[in-house]
């Protein structure tokens, strides 16, 4: 068993996914907004996706965590840290639930998962894997300070950016 630290931020708290988000992740990877992080799923592919998050903390230690808004504690999307198989190294990523876009709630954690991923885990740097046609993803990693690196020929996905955060400072 593994704990799985809780994150808070001004307007969210970063927490352990929990079987319960699993009527909004039905509702994310039913929508377009999905094809970004694999496509569509069913239902039953939407519980394996949150089991899969739980299972990386497991086997690497880090992982993602499920986004609650701290005023309405609606669950808004999730953003972590990975490497799981086929990835060129470890990831900072984020996606947020259709009806969370434009608020900011990606910058906002992913600025908390780097700083863990930096100060508790002591990595020195990460990249992001980017759709090259996700302009809003690409925007976040802008906001934080990443830059484009290269590309990257993802097994699964076909052609990736890589953006390279900043270097941590020590």
């Amino acid at each position: 068993m593994i704990t799985i630290p809780t994150l808070e931020t001004e307007r969210l708290i970063l927490r352990a996914p929990r079987e319960d988000d699993h009527a909004r992740e039905v509702l994310f990877y039913g929508s377009e907004h999905a094809k970004f992080v694999g496509g569509q799923r069913s239902e039953m592919g939407a519980w394996d996706a949150i089991a899969g998050r739980l299972g990386h903390w497991v086997m690497r230690g880090y992982g993602f965590w499920h986004l609650d808004n701290r005023e309405t504690g609606q669950y808004v999307g999730r953003c972590g840290l990975i490497n799981p198989f086929g990835w060129p190294e470890r990831e900072i990523g984020w996606s947020l639930m259709p009806d969370a876009l434009g608020h900011g709630y990606a910058t906002e954690a992913a600025v908390a998962v780097r700083d863990y991923a930096y100060n508790t885990l002591g990595w020195t740097t990460a990249i992001s894997l980017i759709d090259p046609a996700n302009t809003p993803s690409k925007g976040v990693a802008e906001r934080l300070g990443a830059a484009y690196e290269t590309t990257f020929e993802h097994i699964e996905f076909g052609t990736m950016h890589i953006w390279r955060h900043p270097q941590r400072r020590i």
